[in-house]
């Protein structure tokens, strides 16, 4: 499983950033009401206060990702704007911006103006003390070796022996040190047993989450070679190419490193969609509990010895593997079996050829029991995916969760698994069963390296309205 130092930078300080803007209204409203001895006129309801800032906070953490202060360089200090100063903006654009809501609300959130400037004076100290905190707990994690990404440095540049020599000496940049392939005059003297005498005895024995390119030889080689074992790719341009902006720019200590994206679907965004995924799955578990509890006991009445949630065995991001909860629509004597396995079994090996040229769907599937084909037509044999969802194991919105071998003759199989597989997706709504194979490949190849929060929006809406006009559904 690849290290994810980003994602724990990241959601620490999302996590820090929201509690610190709770508590620092919620204490300016205190210390207006309990500690300045004026007088005031306004009734105290600082719980009334408090829910509504909380409520608000998803706003006011959209200001502080804007002002780029989820960046990695703003964290270790190396941007031209310090984070000091952002921060002072993001505490002045959150008053604001609660001020504009309160002004069309009306729900009298600064009845007095004092009250509007303690919020401001105390977001920012709170806002500065709390990422103070998280960038001392950070650096506790990544010097534990706790989710640091593995690093390899290749190429013939000055810029390999800086890389290196920063990497090993700076642990609170969320690397590790791993590989070397250069020539030894590239390497630090202290470091040469990290040489490797080329890439690919370096990617089989360091095993790396990450290569760092410093020179221009054989570019396309060493990223193909990142993207067929789902590893980040860095290339660190030359004085010359910096004008031109391809992938999203990066420090690594003072160097500057394009980190070349085979989907946008990465860093902050994967946080934030992380936690809108733990977020969803929470409630639609809650609210889908009495229909799922109804299910399984009709599935355990029709059949008390078969299981009515079957876990089927699925690929996810980075090729990683896991169970696939379903409610069981197939009788028990085919369920976890492949197509082929079943139809041979029931002595119908012609059904075989006819199921995979539907697109892996047969009319009348002599598998699927009565109460099965109801399931799956309201989908709601997918429901129990949602603890999928919770536990990580895949997204609400994604690729399909691929077979373990089904991409084996399909050349961008690396890129589908990219990111995490869904509960629901592109392909998904623009027909399920309708369209070909090739078709949805195409479709979810478009998502992965076309991601945006529009395109999200957008499927999640369209599978509301596949799911209640059964579209596709079979």
């Amino acid at each position: 499983m690849r290290k994810k130092s980003d994602f724990i930078l990241r959601f620490c300080l999302i996590i820090g950033d929201a509690l610190a803007l709770i508590l620092s209204f919620a204490f300016a409203y205190f210390v207006r009401v309990h500690v300045d001895p004026r007088p005031f006129t306004f009734e105290s309801q600082l719980m009334d206060f408090t829910l509504t800032i909380v409520f608000l906070v998803p706003v006011l953490l959209v200001i502080l990702a804007a002002l780029g202060l989820y960046k990695k360089t703003i964290f270790l200090g190396k941007s031209r704007l310090p984070e000091r100063g952002r921060l002072l903006i993001a505490a002045v654009l959150s008053v604001g911006a609660l001020i504009v809501y309160d002004f069309f609300k009306g729900e009298n959130l600064f009845p007095v103006r004092v009250m509007a400037v303690m919020a401001m004076v105390f977001s920012f100290v709170f806002l500065l003390a709390e990422r103070i905190i998280v960038r001392f707990f950070v650096r506790r994690i990544f010097r534990s070796d706790y989710g640091v990404r593995r690093a390899v440095v290749i190429g013939n540049h000055k810029n390999t022996e800086y890389l290196a020599d920063y990497i090993t000496s700076t642990p609170e940049s969320g690397y590790k040190l791993v590989g070397i392939v250069a020539g030894r005059k590239y390497i630090p003297k202290d470091l040469k047993t990290h040489q490797y005498s080329s890439l690919k005895d370096a990617l089989k024995k360091a095993r790396p989450d990450v290569i760092l390119q410093t020179d221009e030889k054989s570019t396309e080689y060493v990223y193909k070679q990142t993207v067929q074992r789902h590893l980040e790719y860095y290339f660190v341009p030359s004085e010359s190419a910096l004008s031109s902006h391809f992938g999203e720019m990066e420090l690594i200590g003072n160097v500057p490193a394009v980190m070349v994206m085979t989907t946008p679907l990465a860093g902050g965004y994967a946080a934030i969609k992380r936690g809108f995924d733990i977020l969803f799955s929470l409630i639609a578990i809650i609210l889908t509990a009495i229909p799922m509890a109804m299910v399984w006991i009709i599935l355990k009445i029709s059949d008390v010895k078969a299981p009515a949630i079957y876990a089927d065995e699925r690929l996810t991001r980075y090729n990683r593997r896991f169970k696939c909860y379903k409610f069981r629509s197939m009788k028990p004597e085919y369920s976890g079996m492949t197509a082929e396995q079943a139809f041979i079994k029931m002595e119908k090996p012609e059904l075989i050829k006819k199921y995979r040229k539907g697109g892996d769907y047969l009319k009348n599937d002599p598998r699927i029991t009565k109460f099965g084909r109801f399931i799956r037509r309201t989908s709601i044999d997918e429901l129990p995916q949602l603890f999928n969802i919770l536990k990580g194991d895949i997204s609400l919105i994604g690729p399909r969760a691929l077979l373990p071998g089904e991409l084996r003759d399909y050349g961008d199989r690396s890129l589908i698994l990219t990111v995490k597989s869904g509960l629901t997706g592109l392909a998904q709504v623009s027909g399920r069963r309708n369209i070909p194979f090739e078709e949805r490949r195409a479709l979810d190849i478009y998502y992965v390296m076309n991601w945006s929060v529009m395109l999200d929006l957008q499927i999640f809406f369209r599978t509301i309205a596949t799911v209640l006009k059964r579209d596709g559904a079979k």
